[in-house]
């Protein structure tokens, strides 16, 4: 079996795994912002509830969360299965929302409480403070562990197989299951690598950009 034919068999699960790393990432990170504003919430049942939520979501495996997502709606409320590749991608969203939920929440509170007072006796507003003051202060903190989680997220996608979704992994075992061919494996390897490799390259630029926010 030819290179060309391995990466022509290839190309549907290659689409996959990026599709859902792609979509996951633009669905997680506003949605992590909105659980981070919960569990900040001065209303202690509110609090608490986020607070939950993301202590469950971060203490289970994201694939037993793929599992539930996919059976739950049927086997507690009768409702029809959701299409396969959409439930992985929803168990995604909220699994990474709640692991940047946290981030977010670690850098907001990491800046000092005085430069809040300090905007107040200038006579801005809060909103001016959080958007012209601490902003870009919180980014610069977050890019090393939001890059962290992005790059696990590179990888995550191989966990579809478990609802039969033909991802990159997936599509390379049953080439090497069918053919015979173990190279299939160290080409999928390379890509995840240059992958990983890239978006490193990317977010140490944009941690570069932002180092004279010095906090």
């Amino acid at each position: 079996m030819s290179f060309l034919e391995v990466t022509l068999q290839l190309a549907d699960g290659f689409m996959t795994t990026l599709l859902i790393f792609a979509i996951t990432l633009v669905g997680a990170i506003p949605l992590g912002l909105l659980i981070t504003l919960g569990s900040m919430s001065k209303v202690p049942p509110v609090k608490w509830i986020f607070k939950t939520f993301v202590w469950i979501i971060r203490g289970t495996p994201l694939m037993l969360q793929i599992i539930l997502v996919f059976y739950g709606p049927g086997l507690l409320f009768g409702a029809k299965a959701l299409p396969r590749l959409i439930a992985v991608i929803i168990a995604f969203i909220i699994n990474y929302a709640c692991y940047f939920s946290e981030i977010y929440r670690g850098g907001i509170e990491s800046i000092p409480k005085g430069q809040y007072e300090a905007g107040q006796v200038l006579g801005m507003t809060k909103t001016q403070i959080f958007f012209k003051v601490v902003l870009f202060q919180v980014i610069k903190r977050i890019v090393p562990p939001m890059g962290n989680e992005i790059i696990t997220l590179v990888k995550d996608p191989s966990l579809a197989r478990v609802l039969s979704v033909i991802e990159l992994v997936q599509a390379a075992e049953t080439i090497v299951s069918l053919k015979s061919l173990i190279w299939p494996l160290f080409y999928v390897g390379a890509f995840y690598l240059l992958f990983s490799g890239l978006l490193t390259l990317l977010l140490n630029y944009a941690e570069k950009k932002l180092n004279y926010y010095q906090g």
